[in-house]
């Protein structure tokens, strides 16, 4: 396949975009009902109320700090509102996202109070709405898309086939010069030293082992040697998968036979070192994977589930494949593709594979996924420590 196109939208710092959000960005939590209201005056503009910001430390506060600058950053985003109760760490998300040149604006509650403050960011969404309106989208080369992976509810039939589709897909894509992404440190628990393997140098191994067995070791400070209805989980259970070690295998499909990451990425990190494959350590939650690789700036995501997982995000389309024939009859709203052909041998891997690329490239041209039309904004930030 030669390389394909997709009409983006161009961003001040060059990263090519598949959405036009204007973003309303509460710094903390007491800041949500001021961003939902300014979000309800300004049509078009997308508030991501959270519940975290307050009396966080160390290295959970920066992974806060690089959460929301990095999903105000990301390529989907045009321009960015920003509310918080205090004007110091507004301002620091302000000036994070304003590196990359795009229109961004804070606004702090104290001694101003919620009305003041709603009316004031108001005005200047709207200002940012009507002028993200006419931004075009322009041809974008294959080299510029980003793309995250994940997947959720796990069965037999992802590791038989949807997961070996997405495999078969970033095969294709990084030999395109796409940037793509995985993670779920826990879910490859099992497969750990094969996924070492698939590393580009040996000293990328090392740091993927050092991440993981940093994970392990938490697991194991907080009194728990058992992950029994975590990993694997009650769904994965039912569909067939009886130990993390099966989940971990199937789980390492998606990344394919040939690509090799080049990089070892902590969570909401953006990629520094080129196009390629890059492991990001994050939650196999799936709601908060997603968040921290939108953070890092992925702008279009693959998630393939067994049993029906129906997982969105307010700023990185998600695109779901299934081959569970069960799922994607009785879950067929929240499909955008099935591969349940494979199963039944009337599609070839490849022809998956290419499948899977055509569905992107329309997504990234503009195509709804069946979560955005559902309404599926899940935004939830990962936490690492107890507050002060």
């Amino acid at each position: 396949m030669a390389n394909p196109i997709f009409m983006g939208y161009r961003r001040e710092n060059g990263r090519a975009g598949v959405r036009n959000h204007v973003v309303i960005l509460p710094l903390d939590d007491l800041s949500n009902a001021a961003s939902e209201a300014v979000a309800n005056n300004i049509k078009g503009a997308l508030a991501l109320p959270h519940h975290y910001g307050r009396l966080q430390f160390g290295e959970d506060l920066e992974l806060h700090f690089r959460t929301l600058i990095g999903t105000g950053c990301n390529p989907n985003v045009a321009a960015v509102v920003v509310i918080g109760i205090e004007p110091g760490w507004t301002q620091r998300i302000v000036d994070g996202i304003a590196k990359t040149g795009k229109p961004v604006e804070g606004f702090s509650i104290e001694r101003n109070g919620d009305i003041a403050t709603i009316a004031s960011a108001s005005r200047k969404a709207k200002e940012y709405v009507q002028w993200a309106s006419e931004l075009a989208r322009q041809e974008c080369p294959m080299e510029d898309l980003w793309i995250s992976v994940k997947c959720g509810e796990s069965d037999t039939t992802s590791g038989l086939a949807s997961n070996p589709t997405v495999g078969n897909f970033i095969d294709k894509v990084d030999a395109m010069g796409a940037t793509t992404c995985f993670g779920e440190t826990s879910e490859i628990t099992g497969a750990e030293q094969v996924c070492a393997t698939r590393a580009a140098t040996a000293e990328t191994g090392e740091k993927f082992l050092k991440t993981w067995n940093a994970y392990n070791d938490f697991i194991l400070a907080n009194k728990t040697d058992d992950l029994s209805d975590s990993q694997p989980s009650k769904g994965n259970i039912e569909g067939g998968l009886t130990t993390i070690e099966e989940k971990a295998f199937g789980n390492l499909e998606k990344i394919g036979k040939k690509a090799r990451y080049i990089d070892v990425l902590e969570p909401a990190q953006a990629p520094s070192k080129g196009a390629g494959l890059y492991f990001m350590d994050t939650s196999s939650a799936a709601a908060e994977c997603v968040t921290l690789q939108a953070a890092a700036g992925f702008v279009v995501h693959l998630f393939p589930t067994g049993q029906g997982n129906i997982i969105g995000n307010p700023i990185e389309p998600v695109i779901k494949l299934t081959a569970n024939p069960r799922t994607a009859r009785t879950m067929g709203e929240h499909v955008d593709l099935d591969v349940s052909g494979l199963l039944r041998r009337e599609m070839s891997l490849d022809q998956a594979g290419d499948k899977l690329i055509d569905i992107t490239l329309r997504t990234c041209n503009g195509r709804l996924t069946a979560a955005e039309a559902l309404g599926h904004r899940e935004f939830v930030m990962t936490k690492l420590y107890r507050s002060a």
